[in-house]
């Protein structure tokens, strides 16, 4: 696996949701120059771990943007399947709205360029990133496919990161630097 933290981010673009009802919108790396970008990857739409992981980050995007963050999610599914899970209830292992696109990679690509592709099997792990203002990554996490990520530390991690200190383990904002 590839250490990416303190590179340049690898450009992408993706088919998105962003315009849920035409599908005509591309999202790209340079769209989020000047803010915080939180890029996720994970495995496949309509399954059991992946949508807790995205309607938490959605359910706190508030949260993101009082920070000047945005956030991204990516899966080498379709920008229809997508769309088709978003329009799906939650109360049947839908989506229902989220406030932020989710990202096609249906050709691996991007996938590919930030190491967080299963080739075998054609999906991507469950990566995070988080990008500052400039376009480099300033953090890095993967993990396995069967654990869901904490948008709490995730937040942690960004206020940690914007902070512009030393910051000891379970640092919160507000508490002092080393």
């Amino acid at each position: 696996m590839s250490h990416l933290v303190g590179k340049k981010a690898p450009e992408f673009e993706l088919e998105s949701t962003k315009n849920l009802e035409a599908l005509d919108e591309n999202i790209k790396l340079s769209d989020y120059r000047g803010k915080w970008l939180v890029l996720f990857f994970y495995p496949m739409d309509f399954t059991f771990v992946c949508p807790t992981e995205i309607i938490a980050f959605s359910d706190s995007y508030e949260e993101f943007q009082a920070l000047n963050a945005d956030i991204v999610g990516v899966s080498t599914d379709s920008k229809f399947t997508h769309r088709a899970w978003i329009n799906t209830p939650r109360s049947e292992n839908g989506l229902g709205r989220i406030n932020y696109p989710l990202g096609a990679d249906t050709n691996h690509v991007v996938s590919r360029a930030y190491d967080v592709l299963v080739e075998e099997k054609g999906i991507a792990k469950r990566g995070l990133f988080i990008i500052d203002p400039e376009g480099i990554i300033r953090y890095q996490v993967v993990t396995d496919l069967s654990i869901g990520r904490s948008v709490d530390e995730t937040l942690r991690i960004l206020q940690a990161l914007q902070s512009g200190g030393r910051c000891p383990a379970n640092w919160r904002p507000g508490q002092k630097h080393i």
